[in-house]
């Protein structure tokens, strides 16, 4: 007879293989040797085919299909566990093992040639992989799809369950609209702001030592957790005791790693405070894009923008890149770090222009998958994208399509994640501000009340309740634009 602890155990040696996955492409990333890639590929190729056979051979189908036929045995979770397993499997099992297997190795490559495309400044190095990924994934939306309308749907529903084209089209034109409001309003008002000083040498250990301890003060654990470089950073989670983060220096830009570090420490804090109860089962229980990217853009936007939180964290900043800094006041200081002005790299973007950076991406990945646009011709768009939207000419391709790695990941629909997490952070700030005074925890010294308040709201839960659903028990609300709209209008009247 088939139980509960059947399941409960074939899950959880998938969730122990992707433990190991992950484990591999962390160290792809942050400290393997450049010329591994071919042998690094044939490992996760190893990887991959273990983890499909877990996923979809004979014994989880068994198990599936006897729990389906009789579940009156299943607890809750057990119930819970079944559903999404079942998905998992519908999902996974519908590609031939070997295209599954090669489709890994080949991101695994891709992710390499990214990187020596990035060196050279030469989007043809990379393209080839490109291509291949894509061709994968126009090969398995047919095997994925059911009622979705477009193809692109397809993979927007893999990241954020129920999403589609045309929710994001009435999303996204209110957004542009507000954007382009409030930008016309800003450049008509504006005094000149002078953010020169952030160009001013700030060394690698003091960026380090400051944004670490700011990081732990909002509640990421290092003894679960480490700072790595990497190219393009990014956190790992292999489990609630080990979720990795990462970042890249620039000492004459300190803002950057600063706020980085805050965004990747967001998404570290969501998983290292995912309930117990789910350890074994995180395989099968993926977290919603979305709503990791509220959590590290909480920690990066609401709190790493605000003024509450400058105004007691700006003396420490201080301290530590002393004398840097001791001719700039406060209200010098915000200003500059609240400058809001076109860039070309997404994750330099202010609040205000960010989203513009992941419309442009949906975009392109519309026509890809919807319009079939040559990949060849992808540089192109790409630079017509920037100049319509954000009025600047992109010089070259490191500077231009080349300085994302999702892509190279397979990581198409995953964008508007981005963009999401912004609107579900302001929500469940505004909702937070209804009990808690962020301005006195602040002053406090004790940031804590923030923490307990997203652990009991949204981190415990994981990935076992859909994002949508726990927007709603948070907030009280479906997600509402107006939120994060009414966020940047506040936050940009104190730069005017």
């Amino acid at each position: 007879m088939t139980t509960q602890k059947d399941l409960f155990n074939s899950v959880k040696e998938q969730t122990l293989l992707s433990q190991i996955s992950a484990l591999s492409g962390w160290d792809a990333l942050t400290g393997m040797p450049k010329d591994s890639g071919h042998f690094r590929a044939e490992i996760d190729g190893y990887l991959a085919e273990k983890l499909f056979q877990v996923s979809t051979g004979d014994n989880r189908k068994n198990i599936l299909t006897d729990l389906e036929k009789d579940s009156a045995s299943l607890d809750e979770l057990g119930q819970l566990v079944l559903r999404k397993a079942r998905k998992d499997f519908d999902m996974t099992g519908n590609i031939p093992e070997q295209d599954f297997v090669d489709f890994q190795k080949t991101l695994s490559e891709a992710q390499d040639f990214w990187a020596q495309a990035r060196e050279a400044n030469a989007y043809k190095i990379y393209q080839p992989y490109l291509e291949k990924i894509i061709g994968y994934l126009q090969r398995f939306i047919p095997l994925w799809r059911k009622d979705e309308k477009t193809p692109y749907d397809v993979l927007l529903n893999q990241y954020e369950p129920g999403l589609t084209v045309a929710k994001l089209d009435t999303i996204f034109d209110q957004v542009k609209s507000g954007i382009t409001t409030l930008r016309k309003k800003i450049a008509e008002n504006e005094s000149i702001v002078d953010s020169s000083f952030l160009s001013r040498r700030v060394t690698k250990e003091q960026q380090r030592t400051y944004a670490m301890d700011a990081a732990q003060r909002l509640g990421y654990n290092l003894d679960k957790g480490r700072l790595d470089d990497t190219i393009h950073p990014f956190m790992e989670a292999l489990n609630r005791d080990d979720a990795r983060i990462t970042t890249r220096w620039d000492e004459n830009n300190f803002q950057m790693a600063v706020l980085g570090i805050l965004h990747e420490a967001g998404h570290g804090l969501f998983e290292q405070n995912v309930d117990s109860k789910y350890d074994d089962l995180r395989s099968v229980l993926p977290i919603s894009m979305s709503i990791h990217e509220s959590q590290s853009l909480f920690n990066e936007v609401m709190i790493g923008r605000s003024k509450e939180f400058w105004v007691v964290e700006y003396p420490k900043l201080q301290s530590i890149v002393a004398p840097t800094l001791n001719d700039i006041s406060f209200d010098q200081f915000y200003q500059g770090w609240l400058k809001t002005e076109a860039t070309f790299i997404r994750t330099e973007a202010d609040p205000l222009t960010y989203p513009l950076h992941i419309i442009i991406r949906y975009e392109i990945e519309k026509a890809i998958f919807n319009d079939h646009i040559d990949v060849a011709d992808l540089p192109a768009l790409w630079n017509k994208k920037y100049k319509e939207y954000l009025d600047l000419d992109v010089p070259d391709d490191l500077t231009g399509i080349l300085q994302d790695i999702h892509w190279a990941g397979g990581s198409f629909g995953y964008f508007p994640s981005y963009a999401l997490g912004h609107l579900y952070a302001a929500q469940f700030r505004a909702t937070m501000t209804k009990t808690l005074d962020f301005k006195n925890i602040f002053e406090s010294g004790d940031y804590s009340p923030i923490f307990e308040w997203r652990k009991s709201h949204i981190w415990q839960y994981g990935g076992a309740v859909d994002p949508n659903e726990i927007l709603e028990q948070a907030t009280g609300e479906a997600l509402n634009p107006q939120y994060w709209l009414d966020f940047v209008t506040r936050l940009y009247s104190y730069y005017n």
